[in-house]
């Protein structure tokens, strides 16, 4: 893709989306930093000047959607989490609250987007899930639905929009070492309940064990989106860290049995060694 026009980056304060933000900046687009609360980082506008700017918009609130017209690049980035808990103890408030900004935000935002990238076509849309909707992963149900739920709009997007000359790129990260996944690596809400404790236990060993180690540096992960956002020949789908480069290409190359063998039971496994059998149902 051809480095020319505009950038807007959403969730662009902190993390992952920041810095996309300063990585499309630093490669020549004009960048729009899309936050919440301009105020708080306004100081991005130093890091690479005359290409970045900070301006408020707020994906639930469609006031709020103020689009360059010379947009070519559009970044999915703005969500939030919840609490890590079992599917029976969870409140639909709270996925209601997850998915009005992960799921609905973004298909409000990127559809209003979408005349706009016409126009400037070739153009692109790259919407951030997670590599977790790859692998069975307990107790993020309510995130990773909503994860998966952009991932199905990306299916389809990409279909209605290439006649158009937009592509959509999908970026599944692991472990980026953002604020979000500083909460995430603490003990799992799920602990609270005493039927759950066992396997959030497990759980956390394993991540500790197999993840947090590999955690990268938002930049690194900067870099490699970027290089997705203007790889023309690419697939839709990247990694952008070693484990979700694995993720995904264990996903590529097995059935959903296989992954879930190698990802879910493999916990399950570990929760019968260390811990006897599991409570299974009456017959």
């Amino acid at each position: 893709m051809e480095i020319d026009g505009s950038a807007l980056v959403t969730g662009a304060g902190r993390g992952i989306g920041r810095a996309v933000a300063l990585e499309l900046a630093r490669r020549g687009f004009d960048t729009v930093a899309a936050v919440r609360d301009p105020a708080a980082v306004g100081w991005l506008t130093d890091q690479v000047p005359d290409r970045i700017s900070v301006e408020r918009l707020d994906v639930t609130d469609p006031a709020t959607y103020r689009l360059p017209s010379d947009l070519r690049v559009l970044v999915n980035n703005a969500g939030i989490d919840s609490d890590y808990l079992p599917a029976e103890h969870g409140e639909l408030a709270d996925w209601r609250r997850v998915f009005e900004t992960n799921v609905f935000g973004l298909v409000g935002l990127t559809s209003a987007a979408i005349p706009v990238l016409r126009a400037n076509r070739p153009s692109v849309v790259c919407s951030i899930t997670s590599s977790s909707i790859l692998a069975a992963v307990p107790f993020y149900s309510t995130y990773r639905a909503s994860k998966a739920a952009v991932s199905a709009f990306d299916d389809s997007l990409r279909v209605e929009v290439a006649p158009f000359g937009i592509r959509v790129v999908e970026i599944l990260p692991g472990p980026v070492d953002t604020d979000m996944f500083r909460l995430s690596t603490g003990e799992l809400d799920a602990a609270r309940y005493e039927r759950y404790r066992e396997l959030a236990a497990v759980a956390t060993s394993l991540r500790r064990q197999h993840a947090d180690p590999r955690v990268v540096d938002p930049a690194v992960a900067a870099v490699a989106i970027v290089d997705a956002i203007l790889d023309d020949e690419g697939p839709m789908r990247y990694g952008c860290d070693p484990v979700s480069d694995e993720l995904l290409e264990l996903w590529r190359r097995n059935d959903d049995e296989t992954v879930y063998a190698l990802t879910g039971r493999s916990l399950l496994d570990e929760l019968d060694r260390g811990s006897g059998p599991r409570e299974r149902p009456a017959p």
